[in-house]
């Protein structure tokens, strides 16, 4: 069974720092899009960022500049630094996996992770 298990959140002040983790397993040969998504309290689910096999990032406009994707040569974790945050990045944050390799399959929908609060105070 594929599991993504996400870390890193936590409380910070504006202006501050915080770098989220996520790391795939159950036997995943290869991972095509990872991604980081976060939903504040009553506001729709938004893509953040998200980052291709090939290692090409794209990122929401409001968080260019500040937040950087990165995955490992693994490709089967992805990282999400976040600098000079914001009290309006105050949200749950959740890692995506968009189509997976496993045994000579490919499952080409989305997994989920948990989620991880990240508090911005002001």
């Amino acid at each position: 069974q594929v599991q993504l298990v996400e870390s890193g959140g936590g409380l910070v002040q504006a202006g501050g720092s915080l770098r989220l983790s996520c790391a795939a397993s159950g036997s995943i040969f290869s991972i095509n899009v990872m991604a980081w998504y976060r939903q504040a309290p009553g506001k729709q689910r938004e893509l953040v960022a998200g980052i291709t096999s090939g290692g090409r990032p794209n990122y929401v406009d409001s968080v260019k500049g500040r937040f950087t994707i990165s995955r490992d040569g693994a490709k089967n974790t992805v990282y999400l630094q976040m600098n000079s945050l914001k009290p309006e990045d105050t949200a749950v944050y959740y890692c995506n996996a968009h189509g997976i390799y496993q045994r000579g399959t490919y499952y080409s929908g989305d997994y989920w992770g948990q989620g991880t609060q990240v508090t911005v105070s002001s």
